[in-house]
C-alpha cells in the first residue's frame, strides 16, 4: 500500500490512505484532523467526500447520531482507488447538485418515500423534527438488471434502509395479475400519490410498532391470553 504522504499521489486517494493507515476503521475524526494533515491542500474535504462514490463509507451526524456535529466516523472503506485504474468513477455516481436536489424532493412530493413524512414534521412520540435527504436506490428492473435510483428518504429512514434495494420487476408483476377491482383502487392511490390508512389499518400499524410488553397487554384485551 503506498504511503499517504506520497505527493505524487490525487488528493482522493492519498485521503483515502489517511483515513485506512491513520484514522482505522471504525474510528472519529474531525474535518481539523483532516485539513491538519493536508494543510494547503485545496478542496480536501470534498475530495474525501467522493470517495462515497466508491463503496467507501464515511458518517456525519445525519447517519450516526452518536456523532457531534463537528465529527465524522469512517466506517469501512471501498474500492482501494489508489490501485492503478481503481479510481474511474463509475456510473450513476456524480455528485448530486443543487439543482438535481431541488428536482428530486419536488417529484417526490417533498416528503420522505419511505415513510411519508414531511420537511419539519415531529416524529410521533418524539420532539424530533425530519430532515429530508436524496438517497441513491438500488432498483432491480424487470429483466434482472440493477441500475441506482435518486429517492427523497428522511435521515430516520436513510439510515435503517441503506442497504435496501427496490425490486421494480416484482411490483410490476403482483400489479399485473390484480383483479379489476383491486387495479382500480391502486390506480387511485397511484394517481393521488397517497393511500388513507383506515382506523383498523392503523391500529395494527400502531400495535406492530408498540414494544413486546405493550403488544401482549393488547392481546390481553382482545381475549387472545
Amino acid at each position: 500500500m503506498p504511503s499517504w504522504q506520497d505527493a505524487g499521489l490525487g488528493t482522493m486517494k492519498r485521503v483515502a490512505l489517511w483515513l485506512v493507515s491513520v484514522v482505522g476503521e471504525g474510528n472519529t475524526f474531525t474535518k481539523e484532523d483532516l485539513r491538519a494533515a493536508f494543510p494547503g491542500v485545496s478542496q480536501v474535504d470534498r475530495r474525501m467526500r467522493d470517495l462515497r462514490d466508491f463503496g467507501w463509507r464515511i458518517d456525519t451526524n445525519r447517519e450516526d447520531e452518536e456523532l457531534d456535529s463537528h465529527e465524522q466516523r469512517f466506517v469501512k472503506p471501498g474500492d482501494p482507488v489508489w490501485e492503478p485504474g481503481r479510481a474511474t468513477r463509475k456510473s450513476g455516481t456524480i455528485a448530486i447538485g443543487a439543482a438535481r436536489r431541488r428536482e428530486v424532493l419536488a417529484r417526490d412530493g417533498n416528503m420522505c418515500r419511505s415513510c411519508g413524512i414531511t420537511p419539519g414534521e415531529i416524529y410521533a412520540g418524539t420532539y424530533e423534527a425530519a430532515q429530508l435527504d436524496i438517497a441513491r436506490r438500488e432498483v432491480v428492473k424487470p429483466d434482472g438488471s440493477k441500475g441506482t435510483e435518486l429517492v427523497t428518504e428522511c435521515k430516520r429512514c436513510r439510515v435503517g434502509g441503506r442497504e435496501l434495494a427496490a425490486d421494480l420487476g416484482k411490483v410490476l408483476k403482483a400489479a399485473a395479475v390484480l383483479d379489476p377491482a383491486e387495479r382500480s383502487v391502486l390506480s387511485d392511490w397511484v394517481a393521488a400519490d397517497r393511500r388513507e390508512f383506515s382506523r383498523l389499518e392503523q391500529i395494527w400499524s400502531d400495535y406492530r410498532s408498540l414494544p413486546e410488553e405493550s403488544r401482549a397487554q393488547l392481546r390481553a384485551e382482545l381475549g387472545l391470553g
